[in-house]
């Protein structure tokens, strides 16, 4: 796999998805299910809780203190009055105002998590001519988006590039899809990504060789840990909902000698033709091995003959032999 840097283009800005900022709000931080926000840090709510609560404690006192009434009643009044008022005014007053204090380290973990760049592969198809991919590149760089890696398969009317992008975190799925066609893709998908997407395909199906050889029946397997696919049973093949092998290259068929074909169907990505081919390999793998004859046994290496100490019948019968020397 070969690494392109693409450059930035000058006077264009990463595109951002709408609605999105760089800075994200505190309300963003409230659950999907609840709407709870998350726990504040124990000193940021005691500050919080004592900015709020220190001005209302000293109006209260000073009220209630410049009364006529008896010391108990001023007390009882205080007591009633600062608790009450800190109850339903202090500390609601202090979650409002002063939330986006309270969640700022996770307003600041959140706002890393947004700007780290995020990979996704994507694929589109090309016109086989010069310029086209230098075409499609400036285009992703006008989202400041890099290509770690390329794949390029022949197909009809072009050629497949296969991408691995990494994107800063606030660009979308939307952005590179227009990135892609603006570039001169057409009919371009995208999907988030890990780093094992970074990892070399044929080393993977040399691995995966290696485990059909020491064991055929793993086929199945195999495969769709290749293809990234699901395996259609027999059963599931023959239902209504079971996929259906058309245009969209959607559904792949390895036929197989021992058990019949096995069908693989990877929803809203088509096989290339290099995975179409690296499975059909394997297929032939499993079968060599499986239809190989045993090997024989080891024989068993002749025994050693023991030493022992010649007698007087050896040296007897070897005075017998024919021979030079012997009489």
């Amino acid at each position: 796999m070969t690494r392109y840097a693409t450059g930035k283009t000058p006077g264009k800005t990463p595109g951002k998805s709408p609605g999105k900022t760089g800075h994200p709000a505190s309300s963003e931080l409230s659950c999907e299910v609840c709407g709870q926000m998350p726990e504040p840090t124990k000193t940021r709510l005691t500050l919080a809780n004592i900015a709020v609560m220190l001005p209302i404690e000293l109006l209260v006192h000073a009220a209630v203190v410049g009364t006529h009434l008896p010391y108990v009643a001023k007390v009882l009044v205080l007591t009633m009055t600062a608790t009450i008022l800190v109850i339903w005014v202090a500390e609601p007053s202090a979650a409002r105002m002063l939330r986006g204090w309270l969640h700022a380290p996770a307003l600041r973990h959140r706002k890393r998590l947004v700007a780290a760049p995020a990979l996704w592969r994507a694929r589109t198809v090309l016109k086989d001519k010069p310029g086209s991919l230098q075409k499609l590149t400036q285009a992703l760089a006008g989202l400041d988006t890099n290509i770690l890696s390329i794949h390029v398969h022949p197909v009809a009317g072009g050629v497949l590039d296969e991408f691995v992008l990494s994107a800063p975190g606030e660009v979308s799925e939307a952005d590179l899809l227009r990135a892609l066609r603006a570039g001169g893709g057409a009919d371009p998908h995208v999907w988030p990504t890990t780093a094992l997407a970074m990892a070399d395909g044929q080393t993977g199906a040399l691995s995966l060789a290696a485990r059909i050889a020491a064991s055929p029946e793993e086929l199945p397997l195999a495969v769709a840990e290749l293809l990234r696919a699901r395996i259609i049973t027999g059963q599931a093949s023959g239902s209504a909902e079971a996929p259906v092998a058309g245009a969209d290259g959607t559904v792949l068929k390895i036929p197989t000698a021992w058990h019949g074909p096995i069908t693989f169907f990877r929803p809203g990505e088509p096989f290339t033709p290099a995975e179409s081919a690296r499975a059909h390999r394997l297929a032939e793998l499993a079968e060599i091995l499986a239809h190989r004859p045993a090997s024989p046994p080891n024989p068993q290496p002749p025994a050693e003959a023991s030493p022992r100490e010649l007698t007087t019948e050896d040296w007897n019968g070897a005075g017998r032999l024919p021979g030079p020397g012997l009489q």
